[in-house]
């Protein structure tokens, strides 16, 4: 008998236990065998929480209040404890935002990409080890074999991604539901692991969504997306505010009881400057050195050569103020916030040790900042987890402008916001610097935002500097094949008469 209908969603609602909130009202959709069902919306508005009652993976505050979820014709809301662990995985996949909250910090790699073909098949354990290894291949993992028994902090914010992706699609589930899967991979990976995804469907037919948007909402979500900014003139007669020259970093590597650790070497010489006012972007694929390299400027990670100089003096002459005047927008924002702390208290330990600041004075900025960001003083009470993944952004965004810095480091610091969000958080970006004049060293996979942002454009690969130019060089006129590449990975955008987009890959005729 042919499925027609794979799963069946009829008005769905979700409820915040205690407020009464209600989260999803009245959603229905179907998703048929072999088609790709996409669902979009604002950081908030209930579409990862509708996802995850697919799979009855609700948290603990949210509760169905109505409507019904039918898998295959079987009721997913009725099903046991034992019945779900048979769906989840094996029927039904999913890859979530962040990976780092996914995977077992205790865990290697192999064990837990393992571990769900042990409960789902009855694969030999050779035969278990060959599938990984295929798969870890294919989701762009260098060293598939070394990966088996690494953990999952060794591996940067996309390879983690890559793994996730790898767990899932070993089991080739019939309906996989992807949680924004490529938000911290690199434009190159994001291609690759969309089309491989594809190749677990039998995709057919076509929409015009995007050339011809009907809702006013959805035109307002393409209108959004990042496109080219102006070009701005940067005064480069003075002394940079930030200088990094030859710097060389290495990691000390993993030690066995059989071998000596064999250090890594992360960087490779590299120098770098960025000018009073200046946007300088650093792209490049994941684990490419550029996170560490923004850590190594920030001071988070030390340098076993090279110098860094902070407007004209050695970084370390004056650390305290250099330390007030640099601050860092983690990629990651759940990992980065204290749990235990509301986000008021977070937002005010940043100006903890800023001089001339009484605690009035520290709580009235502190809330100005939060209204900055687009969090009003109705979020000041709350603690992270209460937040969406968008809004903790913002929360880390505003720790980081409190302290009104000369220069600031932003590693993906829009990863994980939807486009209209992201495209405030550009904004507001580009206005404080407008109003406070900070230097930005701006780490990105994401070309499409870089082109936005980016005053001048530096290309990494493999902890070395391959390219550097201006934004509109770098981007029109690529010189090496790898930027070439990175490029070719992304789609050129323009506004249409119908208030859609234009979309065509770069660099094809």
């Amino acid at each position: 008998m042919t499925i027609r209908t794979l799963l069946n969603v009829r008005n769905l609602s979700l409820q915040v236990t205690g407020t009464g909130v209600q989260v999803v009202k009245d959603v229905s959709f179907d998703i048929a065998p072999g088609e790709i069902f996409g669902i979009v919306g604002e950081s908030g508005s209930g579409k990862t929480l509708a996802t995850r009652a697919l799979i009855s993976l609700l948290p603990a505050p949210i509760r169905v209040i109505g409507g019904s979820i039918a898998y295959k014709g079987r009721d997913v809301l009725s099903m046991n404890g034992t019945q779900l662990r048979q769906l989840r995985g094996a029927e039904i996949g999913v890859v979530f935002q962040e990976p780092m909250t996914s995977l077992n910090p205790s865990m290697t790699v192999g064990r837990q990409l393992e571990e769900g073909l042990q409960l789902h098949t009855k694969l030999s354990k050779e035969e278990r080890r060959s599938r990984i290894l295929d798969m870890l291949n294919r989701v762009g993992i260098r060293d598939p074999a070394g990966a088996l028994t690494s953990y999952p902090h060794e591996f940067s914010g996309g390879m983690r991604q890559r793994i996730m992706l790898a767990s899932v699609m070993l089991l080739k589930p019939a309906l996989l539901i992807a949680d924004e899967p490529t938000t911290a991979l690199d434009a190159v990976i994001q291609r690759d692991v969309m089309e491989l995804m594809v190749e677990l469907t039998q995709a057919e037919g076509t929409a015009d969504l995007l050339d011809a948007p009907q809702r006013a909402y959805t035109k307002k979500l393409l209108s959004s997306l990042p496109f080219r900014g102006e070009t701005r003139t940067i005064d480069k007669t003075r002394a940079p505010m930030v200088s990094a020259r030859d710097i060389v970093v290495d990691y000390p590597g993993r030690r066995s009881l059989m071998k000596k650790a064999t250090p890594k070497r992360a960087l490779h010489g590299v120098s770098i400057d960025i000018h009073e006012g200046e946007v300088v972007a650093l792209v490049g694929g994941s684990g490419s050195g550029k996170t560490t390299l923004g850590r190594t400027i920030a001071g988070l990670v030390r340098e076993s050569e090279g110098d860094i100089r902070f407007k004209g003096r050695s970084r370390d002459a004056d650390w305290m103020d250099y330390r007030l005047n640099c601050q860092m927008v983690f990629q990651d924002p759940y990992s980065s916030l204290d749990p235990r702390m509301t986000i008021l208290a977070l937002v005010e330990e940043a100006l903890r040790l800023v001089p001339d600041l009484d605690a009035m004075t520290k709580r009235k900025r502190a809330l100005e900042t939060l209204e900055e960001v687009g969090l009003g003083s109705d979020y000041a009470g709350r603690y992270p987890h209460e937040l969406s993944g968008g809004q903790r952004q913002r929360v880390a965004i505003a720790r980081a402008i409190a302290r009104r810095p000369k220069f600031l480091i932003a590693d993906e610091p829009v990863s994980a916001l939807d486009v209209t969000v992201r495209a405030q958080v550009l904004e507001l970006l580009s206005d404080l610097q407008k109003r406070y004049g900070f230097s930005c060293l701006f780490i990105s996979h994401d070309l499409g935002v870089v082109e936005q942002v980016a005053d001048r454009v530096v290309v990494m690969q493999d902890g070395r500097i391959i390219e550097e130019g201006d934004r509109d060089t770098v981007f029109d006129r690529p010189k090496e094949a790898y930027t070439q590449r990175l490029l070719s990975a992304i789609p050129a955008l323009d506004h249409n008469a119908q208030g859609g987009v234009i979309l065509k890959w770069r660099l094809e005729n």
